[in-house]
């Protein structure tokens, strides 16, 4: 091995480890963390955060990356080698724009809003969170002072690069316009037939730890593994890991509801397992993570809908199901469960809508953060913009901010920029099954048998493995053949609730 190129593996490494160590502590913070531990969680996310920064920026580690770039032109291009150099010289030439106090002080303010924002959505009162946004939304725009230049068109491309690089907001902004234009017709269609269908059998009482157990026995079906997986309860389900083997994985329970518990698990584990399949090769670098969160969040969407929400899983799960919940399911034949949980219907929380009406809850998100980053919308009146925008396009009147504006971590974790990934993954997740069902013709045959191993090694081969070594539209390409479409999605939600309503 070139002995420069060693240096550079180590000290990325290190580098590595201390980004994974700072995701334990967010992990630990909710999931594990006692109440009164917050200041000082802070603090320690803080300090990981300054010095990962100082480390990426040293310029030795610039001095490196110069030099090895005769030995990256020499490298063949896919090889991990030169997306190594690849991708680290990318991350370098970010990072040393950004001064290592504000990286810090970012870290040091999510931490704390985070808290703060549990505590008002609990109380459903926006103004104790307010004084937190306006602090986000302040080093938000520190950190695209840093990093716009000449060719940035829009101070959000900035912050969506931070999820989807190279993507751009007058890019997401044509896709989202084109999907509103099919989606608001054919929604209202499904409305005017909204009787047809009733979730009524997701309601009733289904006690929490019988749902914990049945979770763990649904997430070990689909592939996961409790020598190398977590599955713990959370305000807001999320995924985290520090390393391949070492998966943590979180949802919710309700009592009185069902779907949080199970889709929730499900949406989770296809974080997870993207994360799992990575290349070992990859482990310790940079490389060893999604290409994107829009990619991520077509594994996510891909088995909690296009598997979790089809009919062939549930000719194989749905007995199970019963035998866990058998007063509430004994009664309830499979087609009306499979129609129940594939209900089209307005509502508040996103992690909750339904398949059609999903996309229109990430393009209010979208509208209204640009609109806060560019001064339209002053922070005070968030709550308000909130309601009449989902009034608009739910038709639904906001009963208080925990169902509306509070509902979200995202911008606690200064997250801001995320939201779009979410419905760009459920493009690409029906993008990506569309080619699934190419290579593997009888794949429905064998999600009815619970067969999963040839699904999750298609993924493994295709996109998995490879982490983020190449770029989301190179990656996506070398998995579709092509650019993101929306035809996929559309032609695939036409097809399914189109039966279900009796529309075809």
């Amino acid at each position: 091995m070139n002995p420069k190129f060693a240096e550079l593996k180590n000290r990325l490494s290190e580098i590595h480890d201390l980004v994974k160590i700072g995701w334990i502590l967010n992990w630990d913070l909710q999931t594990m963390m006692s109440a009164r531990g917050g200041a000082v969680r802070a603090e320690q996310a803080a300090t990981i955060q300054k010095v990962a920064h100082e480390k990426l920026t040293d310029p030795a580690l610039g001095r490196l990356l110069d030099d090895l770039r005769d030995e990256e032109a020499r490298l063949p291009y896919d090889s991990d080698e030169a997306s190594l150099i690849r991708v680290a010289r990318r991350d370098y030439e970010k990072a040393v724009k950004v001064p290592v106090a504000l990286r810090a002080e970012i870290t040091r303010t999510a931490a704390l809003a985070r808290q703060a924002w549990a505590r008002a959505r609990q109380e459903a009162d926006f103004q104790q969170f307010l004084p937190h946004l306006q602090k986000t939304i302040d080093l938000k725009h520190k950190y695209i002072e840093c990093l716009a230049d000449d060719h940035t068109a829009a101070a959000y491309d900035v912050l969506l690069d931070e999820f989807e690089p190279e993507m751009k907001t007058a890019e997401v902004q044509a896709i989202f316009d084109a999907l509103k234009a099919e989606l608001i017709p054919f929604i209202a269609a499904l409305r005017e037939r909204q009787d047809a269908v009733s979730d009524a059998p997701l309601h009733g009482r289904f006690p929490v730890e019988r749902q914990k157990t049945f979770c763990w026995d649904l997430i070990e079906t689909l592939g996961a593994r409790r020598e190398s997986w977590r599955l713990d309860p959370t305000v807001h389900p999320f995924a985290s890991n520090s390393a391949t083997q070492d998966i943590r994985i979180t949802t919710r329970y309700y009592e009185h509801f069902i779907n949080p518990a199970l889709f929730g698990a499900m949406h989770e584990f296809g974080h997870g397992l993207y994360e799992h399949q990575v290349s070992p090769s990859l482990e310790r670098t940079p490389l060893c993570r999604g290409a994107s969160l829009g990619l991520h969040e077509s594994q996510s969407r891909l088995w909690e809908n296009l598997v979790g929400r089809s009919r062939p899983f549930w000719q194989f799960m749905y007995p199970r199901l019963q035998a866990a919940f058998p007063e509430q399911f004994a009664a309830i034949d499979l087609e009306t469960f499979y129609r129940a949980i594939n209900k089209v219907q307005p509502s508040f929380i996103r992690v909750e809508a339904d398949e059609a009406t999903y996309a229109l809850h990430i393009i209010l998100r979208f509208e209204l953060e640009q609109d806060m980053l560019e001064g339209r919308l002053p922070l005070r009146e968030v709550p308000e913009a909130w309601n009449a925008r989902f009034k608009q396009y739910f038709g639904l009147d906001v009963p208080n901010d925990a169902a509306g504006v509070l509902q979200d971590i995202h911008w606690s974790g200064g997250m801001v920029g995320y939201f779009p990934t979410y419905a760009l993954g459920s493009l690409m997740s029906a993008q990506i099954w569309e080619q699934v069902l190419a290579d593997l013709p009888d794949l429905n045959d064998q999600l009815a048998r619970g067969e999963f191993a040839a699904l999750r090694a298609w993924l493994r081969d295709r996109l998995h493995q490879h982490g983020r070594k190449f770029s989301p539209q190179e990656t996506l390409r070398r998995v579709v053949g092509g650019p993101l479409d929306i035809g996929p999605f559309m032609r695939y939600l036409k097809t399914k609730f189109g039966e279900i309503y009796g529309l075809n």
